[in-house]
């Protein structure tokens, strides 16, 4: 009996190294891309690193290719390192601040929201894109992008066509943000708070905010951050409506809806390493070191960023799906710049 159970219980341990591998493997071209994006910077410090680890990554893949066993570990740079390095830059940043920031954009973020899904919903339908892609659209690019498109998904029963589709959408406008922003902000002579609530509000994703914002300045970076994540949050409400949707329509089974996935929990212990940071509990010198450590993880996740992005499968979306996430993105970057005004 002992022999058959060490049978069976050995290919599942094989299976787990060989996934830590190659979740390694990609973890470490990511950190390579990063570290050589640091040395350009050192050169042309007007683009910094942020933007250089997008741009090796975008061209690496696009003309090498990429391997599949590199794919887990660009992912966990893109979606976990990301997060980690929120969770350090919380370290240096006011809990105060934080909540100043992130209460006084909230009715600018409804605003977002409702466009985004008025604008999608009206466009959409002219365009007779399928409703399931007007729905991730409109929570995409009204929430935070890809994250949203992924909560989203399974409860309006889409399906991986229609995720991926969608995710692709938004990303192509993110790439764009990327480096439209920072050009826009400086012709029209923003500060960078003005800038950071902008970008926190009309940019989709959070990596592409911080790609955006951090290169503006780091001022700019810091409010952008905490906008947005103010602005992730609402994941949890969008979800709880478009469930009662579901069950109120009676479309197929009901689902129910686990709560706890829906938490950012990330944005948690940013404000935990916030407070700590407030109330004197970490040194000075570490909250330094903190710092280094978040920028060269940010860096690290918009590496992989760029190492995710497939420009010839974007050119196979579709004319009416990419018009549409255009419309969208657009009238969402007009309200919020419309609307500085009334904040700031």
């Amino acid at each position: 009996m002992s022999n058959v159970k060490k049978q069976k219980k050995e290919p599942v341990s094989e299976e787990k190294n060989s996934l830590n591998a190659t979740v390694w493997q990609g973890l470490g071209l990511s950190a390579f891309v990063a570290l050589l994006s640091y040395v350009l910077s050192s050169f042309f410090p007007a683009v910094g690193s942020p933007i250089f680890a997008i741009l090796l990554g975008v061209i690496l893949r696009n003309t090498a290719g990429m391997n599949t066993v590199f794919i887990p570990g660009v992912s966990f740079a893109t979606r976990q390192i990301l997060q980690w390095a929120i969770v350090f830059l919380g370290f240096g940043l006011s809990f105060q601040e934080i909540v100043n920031v992130g209460a006084g954009s909230v009715w600018l973020i409804v605003l977002i929201i409702t466009v985004s899904f008025v604008v999608s919903l009206f466009i959409g339908k002219l365009l007779r894109v399928e409703r399931n892609v007007i729905l991730l659209v409109g929570a995409g690019t009204g929430i935070c992008g890809g994250t949203a498109i992924a909560a989203v998904s399974p409860i309006i029963k889409a399906s991986e066509n229609e995720t991926s589709l969608s995710i692709s959408i938004i990303f192509l406008y993110n790439i764009v943000a990327i480096f439209a922003f920072p050009l826009l902000g400086q012709a029209l002579s923003m500060g960078s708070n003005e800038f950071g609530l902008w970008s926190g509000t009309a940019i989709n994703d959070t990596s592409s905010v911080i790609a955006a914002a951090y290169s503006f300045s780091s001022e700019a970076g810091d409010y952008a951050t905490v906008v947005k994540l103010t602005r992730a949050t609402f994941i949890i409400p969008i979800c709880v409506i478009f469930t009662a949707m579901q069950i109120i329509k009676n479309v197929r089974e009901e689902q129910k809806l686990n709560y706890r996935r829906l938490i950012p929990w990330f944005i948690v212990f940013f404000l935990g390493a916030s407070l700590l940071s407030t109330f004197g509990v970490i040194p000075g010198g570490i909250i330094y070191i903190t710092g280094s450590v978040s920028n060269f993880l940010i860096t690290v996740a918009l590496a992989g960023v760029g190492l995710s992005s497939d420009i010839g499968h974007l050119s196979r979306v579709g004319n009416n799906p990419l018009f549409l996430g255009l419309v969208v993105w657009c009238s969402v970057v007009v309200v919020s710049l419309l609307s500085l005004s009334f904040i700031l």
